[in-house]
């Protein structure tokens, strides 16, 4: 391979063996290039790319990839950013290689999720589920075992599927991020082997054989402000009214703005949440709509009370997540997953990117910016989730 096609992408490898391959600018072909470079030296169980699709085609990415790594698995989808081992970057990849040593997977792609249903969903997880494991023999082990969830992040499907594909789970903790397009609000893209997929959900089961966790957290808490959902369409994610009032000028006049100054800034920075189960879970608003109505990004209707939230702080809380991970399975090689793209529009707005991106690369914390995450039933907002990957032994 000439190196010149893969000078402008970053490589690292990490102590597992899992290695990470990134870049603002390296073409399609340069991406493809450099994990076929990887892989053949390398046993890979699965490559995780995920993309801009303002930069890179899905539809090339898994022609070169079939044609130049045959025997490869690979799973990804669009992006809104990446978090890379250098820290944040736009309209680039990020993908992520992961050793044979350590990990076996198998890999289902749910077409035109919104309209599965949900029995089938869950039905179709089952199966797959009971396939792997049953390939796994007696290496199966539930605390070994987990999802990874790529979804349409303009599907409208999250809460549903979600829930349904846990259903099928039977136990084996989920992740999940809504794929992105740069926040167009346009089209996001699934890949997965020789498909391309948009309107999908790509679930993939990840056998791992190195401790490792799942987690999820978020850095807001309640204040006093009640907006109570007073006219809605479900269907469409979309609020008219809060408090019986337009529900720009309600959500506005709660963060001392004026209506027609609203956008995506300000909807990361002043965050509503509901609460379930003991638990404060962020409602994003996606947009705001001419006639003055907001669209979210999560599930919402009629009578649901909404309460403003203020930031702890996102470097403090990421940071006492991360430290509890530690706790739990000891020193962490990689962490990867999801980071809203809220998130790093706030950290934008408070201009505090810097820290995060600080925090992230010290804790060794790669992944994508999402239209939303999923972690094991609930589809959430506005936070960091993934899973964490542990030392390898001293003496295997």
């Amino acid at each position: 391979m000439d190196p010149a096609t893969t000078r402008a992408v970053s490589h690292t490898r990490y102590q597992s063996g899992i290695q990470v391959l990134w870049s603002e600018t390296a073409d399609t072909h340069s991406l493809c290039a450099s994990i076929a470079q990887c892989t053949a030296t390398d046993d890979i169980a699965l490559a995780i790319i995920w993309f801009s699709n303002t930069q890179h085609s899905a539809a090339q990415i898994v022609s070169i990839m079939s044609e130049q790594n045959p025997n490869v698995k690979f799973c990804g989808c669009s992006t809104a950013g990446e978090v890379t081992p250098d820290g944040m970057q736009d309209h680039g990849f990020i993908t992520i290689l992961l050793p044979a040593r350590y990990f076996r997977v198998q890999t289902l792609i749910l077409q035109n999720v919104a309209s599965l249903g949900m029995e089938t969903i869950a039905r179709r997880t089952a199966d797959a589920r009971v396939k792997f494991t049953d390939s796994l023999g007696t290496d199966s082990d539930k605390h070994q075992l987990f999802a990874l969830n790529l979804i349409d992040g303009l599907s409208y499907s999250e809460e549903t599927v979600t829930v349904a594909i846990d259903r099928g789970l039977d136990g084996i903790p989920l992740i999940g991020g809504s794929a992105g397009d740069d926040l167009q609000f346009e089209s996001t893209w699934q890949i997965s082997n020789a498909q391309v997929c948009n309107s999908a959900a790509v679930l993939t089961l990840i056998h791992c054989t190195l401790p490792c966790q799942v987690y999820t957290n978020n850095n807001f808490v309640p204040t006093q402000h009640k907006l109570v959902v007073t006219e809605a369409d479900p269907d469409r994610r979309l609020v008219s009214e809060l408090n019986a009032e337009p529900a720009a000028v309600a959500y506005a006049n709660a963060i001392g703005m004026e209506p027609q100054n609203l956008d995506a800034g300000s909807f990361a920075s002043y965050s509503v949440i509901v609460r379930f189960g003991g638990q404060h879970y962020c409602r994003s608003i996606q947009q705001l709509n001419g006639d003055q109505s907001l669209t979210f990004f999560c599930a919402i209707d009629n009578g649901l009370v909404l309460t403003m939230a203020r930031s702890e702080g996102m470097v403090a809380s990421s940071r006492q997540a991360i430290e509890e991970l530690e706790e739990s399975i000891g020193p962490i090689d990689i962490l990867f997953g999801f980071d809203c793209i809220y998130r790093k529009l706030d950290a934008q707005n408070r201009q505090t990117t810097h820290r995060i991106a600080n925090l992230y690369r010290e804790k060794h914390f790669v992944g994508f910016n999402t239209y939303g995450e999923q972690f094991n039933s609930m589809h959430i907002n506005q936070t960091f989730t993934g899973v964490a990957i542990g030392m390898p032994p001293k003496n295997p």
